[in-house]
């Protein structure tokens, strides 16, 4: 619930319908991972197009955490990280750094999350990454990209090269810093979100057991996998079942990301 030292006037009538609901459905986002706890104080970004021919981009005010973001809340940024009109807020323009890469590099990415939970980075950091030892491994792997660690994300000449590592991938586990996820809306970078760190979660668990009882599965089976996960199944899932379950539940705890 937003105190009076976070409220901001709505600007649902100063903006587009179609500006207005990437608003709410980025706001959304914000709450949701604060909800399962994926938040790293006022740190990480989640950031989402805005929807017409500008290159303007919504982000989270710098001050905030992410259980006091609403749709009013979010910074209209243009690519280089400054502010598209008049905010109360502060924006971290050295933050939007990777984001601004993979908006500009993928005309696809309409979201773009990037999280740093202890999950995400302890698989970041192994050498072997995400393995396929569990359903929800081999459900995210096959879209997994890499890129490596080249100290804190500021400096611009690092965007065309994770871009490149992305490709065509629609996940990335950053070596030694944490996990991104992109889709063509929000739900979609969600759900994509929700199965990577579900995948680095069980990780952990499975290899703090030890590796010597390792059940591997059987030859294909990951490939298998990959053929019944993969393609527009994920995007139907996230659309129009997911993401519409997401928001009842957050409507449920507070609609207060809808101001």
């Amino acid at each position: 619930m937003a105190t009076a030292a976070t409220h901001t006037p709505s600007v649902r009538d100063r903006v587009s319908p179609e500006e207005w609901q990437a608003r709410v459905d980025l706001a959304a986002a914000y709450r949701l991972v604060a909800l399962y706890g994926w938040d790293d104080l006022i740190f990480t970004h989640l950031s989402a197009r805005v929807p017409g021919p500008e290159h303007h981009f919504l982000i989270n005010p710098y001050q905030l955490m992410f259980e006091e973001i609403t749709a009013s809340s979010l910074v209209k940024i243009d690519m280089d990280g400054r502010p598209v009109g008049e905010t109360p807020y502060m924006v971290n323009a050295a933050g939007f750094v990777i984001h601004s890469a993979i908006h500009m590099g993928r005309a696809d990415a309409v979201a773009v999350l990037h999280l740093h939970t202890p999950y995400g980075q302890a698989v970041s950091a192994m050498d072997e990454g995400l393995l396929p030892h569990t359903q929800t491994a081999m459900i995210a792997r096959h879209d997994v990209a890499y890129h490596a660690y080249e100290g804190i994300a500021t400096e611009l000449e690092e965007r065309d090269r994770l871009v490149a590592d992305l490709g065509t991938k629609n996940a990335m586990l950053l070596r030694n810093h944490g996990t991104l996820t992109v889709g063509e809306s929000v739900g979609q970078a969600f759900l994509r979100m929700y199965f990577l760190e579900r995948a680095c979660e069980a990780q952990v668990h499975m290899l703090s057991a030890g590796r010597a009882a390792l059940n591997t599965p059987p030859q294909g089976t990951p490939e298998k996998v990959q053929g019944q996960s993969g393609g527009p199944g994920m995007k139907m899932l996230a659309d129009l079942l997911a993401w519409p379950a997401l928001l009842r539940k957050l409507d449920r705890i507070d609609p207060g990301f809808r101001d």
